[in-house]
């Protein structure tokens, strides 16, 4: 009989990582699927219970990644496993965009209650954040009749091609994909942003009547975990107020409590004209929506849909997932991130050379390093000491663990995480060419970027 994940201690390696059926997986996997897919390192799951994932050896993972921050509430939370498990028994799938599917209105007015939109909102539910991107997108120009996008650089907004346009956190999501969609402009994240904004493109290049959106990141994700200054918000949001261009928050990584508060948004007091989420809103089920002020959402019908945009399934887990979320998750997302940066900030003093910052909010939190190769290895010692953690931004590694984590699993990850980082700092250049071998057996990815969508 397997044992239950719960009654073993996390982690626990009963083979070297990654094992014999792991590296027999790895090799079948290179002759069937889509080179385009980066891989961090060589984690082959095979179950989850919370914050532990155990692979196809019986190796047991601590979770800090979390899919990509997107197991909000765990993995396989009994409360969403049985909503899940109730929703197929009854109804599996009927389009939304055809008929009026009881469950999408309900998620719809969920999703609305919980929006930062004082006012009202009105809500489009499809399957991703890339999605719920393209969606806001396509209604910004509609409502405003103006074809302009300013968004910022270190943004990552999704791999469809008008959310590809949109993204700037590296070169290589262009590469070979152009051109781009016309129309979009990037400047400097934060404050310093705001002075580009009016003085280069309203001023030079493009004047402000033509701008329908400026899509923001409140906090960047795969641009490193990026925190911005405290002016930088409220003033995009006079600056767009000003010009009657509409304020696009992403909140697909950041949103969902991540940030210990439902919206990272709510940090700074600023609410949107399109707010955008998806990750940890299901659990893992896919959706995402795209949630805008009622008197924005002026488009009619076949204007946007989606096929199996607001599943049934998807939609049950997602209810399952804010019940948990406004029942104790978001508020246990803010202690155990305090406690976790508190515990991380000592890593800038002890390794002077290697750690140059550590920042977040909740438990969306950057290491920053000296170098994409520092952050690299740091990742992989994390992984074979047993702990799930996630490369970010140029040189930086997240932690984005489910929202349900006990200060017993924060004390561990910062102990495992603390030995990866010192055995670098002893063993650099070992260290170094260990990922480059990961890296030449197809088991891990150069220059690796995760982000999904």
């Amino acid at each position: 009989m397997t044992t239950p994940l719960q009654a073993r201690p996390v982690p626990d390696l009963v083979t070297p990582v990654p094992g014999p059926r792991a590296r027999a997986h790895i090799e079948f996997d290179h002759a069937w699927t889509s080179p385009s897919l980066p891989r961090a390192y060589p984690l082959v799951p095979a179950r989850g219970f919370g914050a532990a994932i155990e692979d196809i050896d019986g190796n047991l993972f601590l979770d800090f990644a979390a899919g990509i921050a997107v197991n909000s509430t765990g993995h396989s939370h009994p409360d969403v496993v049985a909503a899940i498990q109730a929703q197929a028994a009854e109804l599996q799938h009927m389009s939304a965009s055809d008929f009026y599917l009881p469950v999408y209105a309900e998620a719809a007015a969920e999703l609305a209650r919980i929006s930062p939109m004082e006012d009202g909102a009105r809500v489009f539910i499809g399957n991703s954040g890339a999605e719920a991107v393209e969606a806001g997108l396509k209604l910004a120009r509609h409502h405003t009749g103006r074809s302009n996008i300013i968004a910022f650089l270190g943004a990552f907004h999704g791999r469809t091609m008008g959310a590809v346009s949109l993204t700037a956190s590296k070169a290589k999501y262009h590469a070979g994909f152009g051109p781009m969609l016309p129309g979009v402009y990037h400047v400097p994240y934060g404050s310093a942003g705001l002075d580009e904004i009016e003085d280069r493109i309203f001023a030079r290049l493009m004047p402000a009547s033509e701008f329908a959106a400026v899509i923001v990141e409140p906090v960047q994700g795969e641009g490193g975990y990026v925190v911005p200054d405290d002016d930088f918000l409220p003033q995009l949001r006079e600056l767009c107020d000003r010009h009657g261009i509409l304020l696009i928050a992403d909140e697909v990584q950041s949103g969902a409590g991540r940030t210990g508060k439902m919206w990272a948004l709510e940090h700074w007091d600023v609410e949107p004209d399109i707010l955008l989420t998806a990750k940890g809103i299901g659990s893992g089920m896919p959706v995402g929506a795209m949630i805008a002020r009622s008197d924005v959402m002026t488009w009619g019908p076949g204007a946007h849909g989606s096929t199996y945009g607001g599943n049934p399934v998807s939609l049950a887990a997602m209810l399952a997932t804010i019940r948990l979320l406004e029942g104790g998750l978001v508020a246990n997302a803010a202690i155990r991130g305090r406690e976790l940066m508190d515990a991380l900030r000592p890593l800038t003093d002890h390794f002077p050379t290697l750690v140059r910052d550590v920042r977040g909010k909740g438990l969306m939190i950057g290491i920053e390093f000296d170098s994409a190769q520092t952050a690299d290895a740091v990742q992989l010692q994390a992984f074979e000491r047993g702990l799930l953690v996630l490369e970010a931004g140029d040189n930086a590694v997240r932690m984005s663990p489910p929202l349900i984590i006990s200060r017993a699993e924060a004390e561990t990850a910062v102990r495992i995480f603390t030995e990866a980082v010192a055995h670098v700092a002893a063993h650099r250049e070992a260290d170094l060419e260990e990922l480059e071998s990961e890296i030449k057996a197809g088991y891990a990815t150069e220059a690796f970027g995760a982000s999904g969508r």
